[in-house]
């Protein structure tokens, strides 16, 4: 186990990561995948502390993660840091006409990985953007959403990080059960939904 005893873990990115957490308490997790990663870690691994931390905002764009990463990330000093980040940036298309280029996505994603690798020993886990095909309008957006995640596959090959290969996990996945078991809406994650991107985070700190 890659983990350690006194670790701080963070969790970063959008809505899928906030999960409705108590903004007002430092301890809170929401309701998603950060607080099933940490309780099953915590039940799998009674002797090993990590202080787990959850900084997702609704609405956040890779932007939006720069403008905060000081006071969010470096300030914090994670030694592990969980960055799920893209759909945003892919549906401000869609719903605001308010797109963001693959070329300043990743540039703005390199640079907070940047500021990680300059500022802070940390272990650095990309997990990719996904979107599922319910409603079917959701279908249109492959054609934005998959060149960043193609970024962020570089990235993790850029900066030798982890990566959590949600998009093909949640493929795979509605194989078994419909897309709309996983994700009603293609973009926020039902109680199976989160369950699963926790089960593949683990996996990958398992592993490494």
């Amino acid at each position: 186990m890659k983990i350690k005893d006194n670790d701080r873990f963070l969790f970063q990115g959008d809505s899928v990561t906030d999960a409705g957490r108590d903004k007002n308490d430092p301890a809170g997790l929401g309701n998603g995948y950060p607080m099933m990663f940490a309780s099953w870690f915590s039940a799998f691994y009674p002797n090993i502390d990590v202080n787990f931390i959850n900084k997702g905002l609704s609405g956040n764009r890779v932007k939006d993660l720069e403008a905060r990463w000081q006071e969010d990330c470096l300030d914090l000093k994670p030694t592990w840091v969980s960055i799920l980040i893209g759909i945003n940036d892919c549906w401000r298309r869609y719903d605001s006409k308010d797109p963001t280029s693959v070329e300043k996505f990743e540039s703005g994603y390199r640079n907070i990985l940047t500021q990680i690798r300059e500022n802070l020993n940390a272990n650095i886990i990309l997990c990719e953007p996904f979107v599922l095909p319910v409603p079917e309008d959701r279908i249109k957006w492959r054609e934005d959403l998959d060149p960043k995640i193609n970024a962020v596959r570089n990235l993790a090959r850029e900066f030798n990080t982890f990566l959590v290969p949600l998009d093909g996990i949640f493929a795979q996945a509605s194989v078994a059960k419909p897309s709309s078991y996983w994700a009603r809406d293609g973009v926020h994650p039902t109680p199976a939904g989160h369950a699963l991107i926790a089960k593949s985070i683990l996996e990958v700190v398992e592993k490494a």
